[in-house]
């Protein structure tokens, strides 16, 4: 027995479905678009003639039976031209049901284009917030499977579920002005019945088939990870382990599969208990008719001709159903991301950043992610055009919040940001982001070439541009001793390159986009010492006339800022040059000292480390060490 929240929740689903479908129409019927208009109608209209010849064919049929069984001294001639008929009708019917596809191809495809494109740029324009809460491959998947349902629910719903109905009114009209209301009345509610069993029987037996490909992904996701972490289960020797939860799911599977196949069944034979009884009454009322002489031999083929074709396109009514109510649902989670509010918006009139020296003045500015969890308090500071400000401080302490901001991924929630005397709420969010370069601390590089992803800085550079931003990178001959050199597959987020590389890939980028404003958060945090010296001597020629705002853990990276802040739980504790904050001996007094040591003593390690190996006839070039 169904309870009330079933029901409710039926009574908004099906609500939902509506809404979907209304979202759907504007991009069936496009404004300012004629010509997807005009294929619109020239697809119904191709439609109409379809079904309408469709419903013909069946009343041939009949004639010809009629002319055999009256005048067999005419079936030479009378039958073999409606026989042609006949079957110039049948093509006449798929041509023109081909014809509506043909044309209504453009608009459909037109249709997901356009809806999954307009979610593609919608997901862009939403806040870092929305997409630190969202899971990157569930969003994906939204994406797809909305633009799979819209072309499912318009090929079958479209061009099968209406010209079906259609079909219907068609054939109890027929019946009812050729023969009497009864044969429409029977045929009506057969296909009623035929219909109400088939959409009752696949919204109870929904249940089984979504346990059952719950369990299907649930054997697929146990089988993939035991095997992605196959030397953990060889570690532990835990393959007997891993059979045992592989089967259990499938054990699961298993149950479910039957009994989604038994309620199949249950189905089908329902269907066709439905189909007989209907057939039986409708020969049997035509048999009656054939005695009395009310009806021909014809009329009698006729009611069992469109019975027979009423029911061969409702065979597939339950997957229909269910895969357009998948369809819909679906439809309606990527409308929902589309209806997802922007946090962050140009406002009214916003007109773009216009840079004179690129001067950053933060002024009694305050955030938090949420009310409990305050970042930034109180935080004021001032990057005179072609100065470089560090930022330093432990892991939380709000550093990298101070970027985020700048590039408005969110809006501070108390005070204001300037750039060169502008609110940065106020100028058009990409003039903003075009005029700061960042390389951030996690690099994540385009499954591309090396050449695509330095060109990310700028699309439309040419290829000395993207050597000259590689060489001041300390990347350009380490691409050039590569087979592919610049055309290198990096692989899916840069894997196949070590994170120093990848880092230097992330600089030569920002590099070619020549920003006027440079951010750089723990840019040479993956690098050796070596390549870390290097690298900061071309930012430091790179950034000479640039506003730069470095970012950093390690404080040896920052000595030679013309300032540097020192933040603590989303506050500036200390603030002035390096030797002024050593004077200090406070908090980056305490940090430097604490860093020295541990820099000696992993000195101190390598020295002995070197040493024993030294004794042992080895050098630190060795790959393997013997025991």
């Amino acid at each position: 027995m169904r309870s009330l929240s079933d029901e409710r929740t039926d009574h908004i689903g099906q609500r939902d479905h509506l809404k979907t479908i209304k979202a759907l129409i504007p991009y069936l019927w496009p404004k300012n678009a004629t010509e997807m208009r005009l294929r619109v109608v020239i697809a119904l209209f191709f439609l109409t003639i379809a079904k309408g010849i469709t419903v013909g064919v069946p009343f041939i049929y009949k004639t010809v039976v009629d002319t055999i069984s009256v005048s067999l001294e005419t079936t030479v001639i009378v039958p073999v031209g409606l026989l042609i008929a006949y079957g110039l009708a049948r093509v006449m019917a798929q041509a023109f049901g081909e014809f509506r596809d043909a044309i209504f191809a453009k608009v459909a495809q037109s249709a997901i284009r356009q809806a999954g494109l307009k979610t593609f740029q919608h997901l862009h324009r939403l806040s870092m917030r929305f997409h630190l809460d969202r899971q990157t491959g569930g969003l994906n998947r939204a994406v797809e499977r909305g633009t799979k349902g819209i072309d499912f629910l318009l090929n079958f719903m479209l061009f099968n579920i209406v010209p079906t109905l259609l079909e219907i009114l068609l054939v109890c009209t027929v019946m009812w002005g050729l023969f009497n209301i009864w044969f429409a009345v029977v045929t009506f509610f057969t296909v009623s019945l035929y219909i109400g069993w088939t959409v009752g029987v696949t919204e109870w037996r929904i249940k089984y088939r979504r346990h059952m490909n719950k369990m299907d992904s649930e054997a697929s996701t146990k089988a993939i990870d035991s095997l992605l972490n196959y030397e953990t289960v060889k570690y532990f020797g835990n393959e007997d382990h891993e059979a045992r939860r592989f089967e259990a799911a499938l054990r699961s599977y298993e149950k479910a599969a039957i009994k989604s196949k038994v309620t199949l069944s249950f189905l089908n034979i329902g269907q066709g208990l439905v189909i007989s009884i209907g057939l039986t009454i409708i020969m049997i009322m035509a048999g009656f008719g054939v005695k009395n002489g009310s009806m021909t031999i014809g009329d009698f083929v006729l009611v069992n001709s469109y019975l027979i074709q009423l029911f061969l396109p409702l065979n597939f009514l339950g997957f229909v159903y269910r895969e357009i109510k998948q369809s819909l649902t679906d439809m309606e989670d990527m409308f929902k991301l589309i209806g997802q509010r922007l946090e962050i918006m140009d406002v009214s009139g916003a007109e773009k950043l216009t840079l004179s020296g690129g001067e950053i003045v933060f002024e009694n500015v305050g955030f938090y992610y949420n009310p409990d969890r305050r970042i930034l308090n109180n935080m004021s500071f001032k990057v005179p055009s072609g100065h470089t400000l560090a930022i330093v401080g432990p892991s939380g302490a709000g550093k990298s919040t101070i970027s985020r901001l700048l590039y408005r991924f969110y809006d501070a929630d108390e005070g204001r940001i300037l750039i060169d005397n502008q609110n940065i709420k106020q100028v058009q969010q990409d003039s903003l982001r075009a005029a700061i370069g960042i390389v951030p601390q996690d690099t994540v590089l385009f499954n591309d070439t090396i050449y695509y992803n330095i060109s990310y800085g700028r699309p439309d550079a040419g290829p000395s541009e993207i050597e000259n931003a590689a060489q001041l990178a300390s990347i350009d001959d380490f691409v050039r001793s590569l087979p592919d050199g610049y055309n290198t597959q990096v692989g899916e987020r840069g894997l196949k390159l070590s994170g120093g590389e990848k880092q230097r890939i992330a600089i030569a980028r920002t590099i070619l986009k020549s920003p006027k404003i440079l951010i750089f958060d723990e840019a040479t945090s993956a690098l050796d010492t070596h390549t870390e010296k290097e690298i900061q001597q071309a930012l430091a020629k790179v950034s000479a006339d640039c506003t730069t705002v470095i970012i950093a853990h390690r404080l040896s990276t920052v000595i030679n800022a013309d300032e540097i802040l020192v933040l603590n739980e989303g506050e500036i504790v200390e603030r002035g040059t390096h030797q002024d904050l050593l004077a200090l001996k406070n908090f980056y007094f305490r940090m430097w000292i604490k860093q020295q040591e541990a820099r000696k003593a992993l000195e101190t390690l390598d020295k002995s480390h070197e040493s024993i190996l030294l004794e042992n006839g080895l050098t630190t070039n060795h790959a393997v060490l013997s025991p």
